[in-house]
């Protein structure tokens, strides 16, 4: 049996901006600072531009701590550790996590059940926690589904409580929501102008010192380097894709995002999903969620929404945009002509 593991720490979205000041301007909002920090298993930086910025971003880094430490799954002094070791007791959580928790019963029900943070002893089951890739058995998998499922998490206020058997894990949503509360604090301080990535989730805070569009560019999931740029304003963007971490077994390759319906590796006919909104953990739990849907259904849920556009790369290589991002929207020069669709309503 042979076996090749891959898992790529490379931001699935990259920011081009200039270093230094921005054009012509010396104004003081040009004056660039940064932190950096690695939590919830990524390299996090937060970019502020203006003076007096020292304060906003050791607020935004003590916020990035405090989330780690609420929300991982492996500290044993974790609210989420907590929960998933908790014998099936009720367990009182702070506000962020019970905000988050509720926010991700609701997004299991927007998406039909593709958004699901219930199956962790699954993606445990293929080593995609553990970094021991296998490929486990149609029982093994059956049987762990049956301890899955949010509809059997109860949740109260701040007290939260959880089946015996099930364990639930804020991966593919926490970083969204982290951006979230990081721009916050920023806004609190004053900043106007900044940009947190958050390990390929990015998150802006109002335009460049400039008053000029933030330039993105999304990484192709077919190889290295980015197949397109798209200019932002003051939003989130989050791409998913198998692309950042799975593993090929006897020809067959295997990614992360699972189809909570099989337990197995989403196979949907997607490639990469890019979802751009004013909310990081919307964008981040509708990034995975529309991986698992597939096109037709994530088109559907596009047209029945207000909140978010997104960019879709399909197996074949077609691109599909939606139309409210069609003018910000631009191939780059090495990406080899593509079809490209736009998504009317």
């Amino acid at each position: 049996m042979r076996k090749t593991v891959f898992s790529s720490a490379l931001a699935a979205v990259i920011l081009f901006t200039s270093c230094g000041k921005f054009g012509n301007s010396n104004s003081a909002d040009d004056v660039k600072n940064s932190k950096s920090i690695f939590a919830m298993d990524t390299y996090i930086t937060v970019t502020s531009y203006g003076e007096d910025t020292d304060k906003a971003l050791q607020a935004a880094e003590d916020k990035i701590t405090s989330l780690e430490k609420l929300w991982s799954v492996t500290d044993e002094t974790s609210e989420i550790y907590a929960i998933n070791h908790s014998g099936g007791q009720s367990v009182k959580v702070s506000p962020e996590t019970a905000d988050l928790l509720y926010f991700a019963l609701d997004m299991n029900k927007r998406t039909n059940g593709a958004f699901d943070i219930s199956l962790y002893p699954v993606l445990t089951a293929w080593g995609f926690t553990t970094d021991e890739y296998r490929v486990p058995g149609d029982k093994e998998i059956a049987d762990l589904l049956e301890s899955a499922g949010v509809e059997k998490i109860s949740l109260n206020n701040q007290t939260v409580q959880i089946p015996t058997d099930m364990q639930i894990d804020l991966g593919a949503i926490g970083k969204g929501y982290a951006g979230d509360l990081i721009a916050k604090e920023l806004r609190s301080n004053g900043v106007k102008s900044a940009l947190i990535d958050l390990g390929g989730n990015i998150q802006t805070v109002g335009t460049k010192p400039d008053k000029e569009k933030w330039k993105v560019g999304i990484r192709s999931p077919f190889g290295e380097g980015n197949f397109a740029t798209l200019e932002i304003g003051e939003c989130a963007i989050v791409t998913s894709g198998g692309y950042e971490r799975y593993f090929v077994e006897d020809g067959v390759t295997y990614w992360h995002i699972l189809d909570p319906k099989t337990g197995k590796p989403a196979d949907s006919g997607i490639a990469s999903v890019s979802v751009i909104g004013s909310e990081g953990r919307t964008c981040d739990a509708l990034s995975t969620s529309l991986f698992v849907l597939g096109l037709d259904k994530a088109t559907e849920l596009w047209r029945e929404s207000d909140d978010f556009e997104m960019i879709i790369v399909t197996s074949d290589g077609e691109i599909y945009i939606t139309e409210g991002i069609e003018d910000d929207f631009e191939l780059s020069n090495n990406f080899a002509d593509p079809k490209v669709s736009v998504i009317y309503r």
